[in-house]
């Protein structure tokens, strides 16, 4: 079985007609990148999704521990170790799933390889819709939604682009 998160697109290559008069020699022309893929949507989409639901589990479970354990520590501090707990969960999630397709080295070595800029942007966009609602690092019922959205939708774009330009899906 092969996990969503790393089935690889082949990279965009459309061939279209080059002009000398408008391609100096030196340079290369590039094709037009195409947005318009669905299956590219849908496997970024997944891609995404997985990405965070690892998140997810650590940057919240951080949260949580210090909102009933030490609620008056600093917000900053609070989402900074959230961050970093949700970037260290969400590569455990896919260690673990590769893990049953690949040897644990190999897995490992693939899940330390994801985007950390895919991660970070998600993780940044969940800890500032969660503190733009509620006004500091603590979660309630009605900010957990808007918080995974933003987390979702933030790096989908990015992950779509590194999909189909370089046929990168684990991230």
């Amino acid at each position: 079985m092969e996990h969503a998160c790393c089935v690889k697109e082949q990279p965009q290559t459309r061939t279209e007609p080059q002009s000398q008069c408008h391609t100096p020699a030196n340079k290369v022309a590039q094709p037009d990148f195409d947005w318009t893929s669905g299956p590219v949507w849908r496997q970024s989409a997944k891609n995404t999704a997985w990405c965070l639901l690892g998140c997810a589990i650590g940057d919240f479970g951080t949260i949580f521990a210090f909102q009933v354990l030490a609620p008056e520590t600093n917000a900053m501090l609070v989402m900074a170790l959230a961050m970093m707990n949700g970037l260290l969960t969400s590569i455990a999630l896919e260690t673990f799933i590769l893990s049953r397709q690949m040897v644990f080295k190999l897995a490992f070595k693939t899940a330390i390889g994801m985007s950390l800029v895919s991660m970070l942007a998600m993780e940044f966009a969940m800890n500032l819709t969660d503190y733009l609602l509620v006004g500091k690092a603590a979660l309630t019922w009605w900010s957990i939604g808007p918080s995974l959205l933003a987390g979702f939708l933030t790096p989908w774009p990015y992950n779509y682009w590194r999909l189909r330009r370089h046929g990168k899906a684990c991230h």
